[in-house]
């Protein structure tokens, strides 16, 4: 019995194991069918690499000539657009246009006539824009009071602004606006207290912004941000600039004196984490300070192009033609270091190449109306007509009987040129005079005019004036003249006349005109007429050739 048990239980083992491997449809009439080839995944798709990095501009510096201090620029869509200081000259703010912050163009002003509150000193006018609408923070000063931070808005950045006047007026001056939101999405003004005017520190504030719709104020306490307390800022900071970049604050500032001869500004940064706590100077400020090519680099404002880099747009004046031109216009990468500090140039002053010779100038008044970029005194705006190819100039009322009571005046672009210009003197009474100059303001000038049958060239300084050579006019057609003025190393002036403007008679010798500038301005050639009321000169041209 128990064998025939264990004879059984093996054999049911093999049929067990024999179907195990026959199934299934393991049969002897039936083929085994060929099993299906493995399908091979679909490859996931390969990211495309960074793209290659995009090269910085090709900066030629400067790349705003002539006398445009304390920058400020916005990307608007495609274009650029800047604005500049223009101090004691009017119309008040140049407003600029490019298309890649390179090719520049003067296609305005901010302003027509200044603000109603003001009477002097237009600084620095910051551009913003904020929930699509547009600001310039600017500085003037108040009638009868002291330096101001005020604000005027638009609807676009061409304008028009509507002045909305000061946001702050401290003692001591109130000066450099600019706008930011802080971690909370809080509007604050920042600005400078201008406390070196009085031998002071010169603390940079922020302040909230109302945002209610009653108009622009400020609310709550201002607080300190940072003071000059490093030897290279020396009497101050100011010039705040302020932008937001991977969570942290930074502010671009300048420090130590702007201006003059004996200037010695340079450009630094600071960061904080928040707005109103917690700011660092970089270890290796200045970022910027001269170099053999430009000096007194600073005040300006951070864009980003259409490819993600940072430019800072700045002021220097160019070693070439010391302090005559004025601070001019500079334009250079930022490169951001691992650290998160930024450096400009590798430290080593102003980059970019150097402009070999600006463009000239030249209008022929073929136009109904002034071309931009014309300037005259503050509150000093010459009776100004075209018509038939010709501006006629008199004074406004009120100063016909200063020498020099009509000016109108373009920028220098260089310390080397040829000014020159042709006048109709028909409509001068024998005290009048009109003529051609250079013009640091309305009492510092040096020029060359056409009085009765004389051509003489004069110097007025401190608003004293006085007669220097004196030639016979040459016999003229219709009483029109050409003039001329030679300038070198932007002080140094020769002046001739020309009845027909190929033969040439020098007037005079070499004029020294190192006092000329004053200490925030270049100098500027001007068109000059005055001395008698009722009084008027027609010009047909004025050309200034860079030499």
């Amino acid at each position: 019995m128990r064998s025939r048990g264990v004879l059984r239980s093996a054999a049911l083992l093999s049929w067990v194991t024999l179907a195990a491997l026959c199934a299934p449809g393991c049969t002897q009439d039936k083929p085994v069918p060929t099993p299906p080839m493995p399908v091979e995944p679909t490859p996931e798709p390969v990211p495309p690499g960074p793209p290659p990095s995009v090269p910085p501009l090709e900066v030629i510096n400067p790349v705003l000539s002539g006398d445009f201090a304390d920058p400020s620029v916005i990307k608007v869509g495609a274009e650029y657009w800047a604005s500049a200081t223009s101090s004691e000259w009017a119309p008040q703010y140049p407003l600029l246009r490019s298309p890649d912050l390179i090719h520049w163009e003067q296609v305005g002003t901010l302003f027509q006539e200044p603000p109603a509150w003001s009477e002097a000193n237009y600084w620095a006018p910051e551009l913003a824009v904020d929930q699509g609408r547009y600001f310039v923070l600017y500085t003037a000063k108040k009638k009868g009071g002291p330096l101001c931070v005020a604000v005027a808005t638009a609807t676009q950045v061409q304008g028009p602004y509507t002045d909305h006047g000061p946001l702050v007026c401290e003692e001591l001056g109130s000066i450099d606006g600019a706008l930011i939101r802080d971690e909370n999405d809080k509007l604050f003004l920042v600005w400078k207290l201008d406390g070196n005017s009085r031998g002071l520190p010169t603390p940079i504030w922020a302040q909230p912004l109302s945002e209610d719709g009653t108009g622009y104020k400020l609310t709550g306490e201002k607080t300190q941000l940072f003071v000059n307390d490093v030897p290279w800022e020396g009497q101050l900071v100011e010039g705040p600039h302020v932008i937001k970049r991977n969570g942290w604050f930074y502010i671009f500032y300048a420090g130590s004196g702007c201006c003059g001869r004996d200037c010695n500004y340079g450009v630094g940064v600071a960061r904080s984490r928040t707005l109103l706590g917690g700011w660092e100077k970089n270890p290796l400020n200045p970022i910027m300070r001269n170099n053999e090519s430009f000096k007194c680099p600073g005040h300006g404002s951070v864009v980003t192009d259409a490819q993600g880099r940072d430019y800072l747009l700045y002021h220097a004046y160019r070693t070439t033609d010391s302090v005559y031109v004025g601070r001019q216009g500079m334009l250079d990468v930022i490169t951001w270091g691992e650290d998160g500090w930024p450096t400009i140039n590798s430290r080593r002053g102003p980059g970019g190449k150097v402009l070999a010779a600006p463009a000239a100038f030249v209008d022929e008044f073929t136009t109904p109306t002034l071309a931009v970029g014309w300037q005259w005194p503050n509150g000093q705006k010459p009776t100004i007509t075209l018509a038939e190819e010709q501006l006629t100039l008199a004074p406004s009322e009120g100063r016909a009987d200063n020498p020099v009571g009509a000016i109108l005046a373009r920028s220098t672009q260089s310390g080397a040129y040829r000014a020159e210009t042709r006048v109709d003197v028909s409509g001068l009474t024998g005290g009048a005079q009109a003529g051609l100059a250079a013009v640091g303001d309305p009492e510092n000038a040096i020029g060359v005019g056409l009085r009765g049958d004389k051509v003489q060239v004069w110097r007025r300084q401190g608003g004293k004036q006085e007669t220097v050579a004196t030639a016979d006019a040459p016999a003229a057609t219709g009483n029109t003249y050409h003039l001329r003025m030679t300038t070198r190393a932007g002080h140094l002036f020769h002046f001739a006349v020309s009845a027909d403007g190929t033969t040439w008679t020098t007037v005079g010798e070499e004029q020294n005109g190192d006092f000329l500038p004053l200490w925030d301005r270049g100098v500027r050639v001007g068109l000059t007429v005055g001395g008698a009321s009722g009084d008027f000169a027609r010009f047909d041209s004025l050309r200034i050739t860079p030499e």
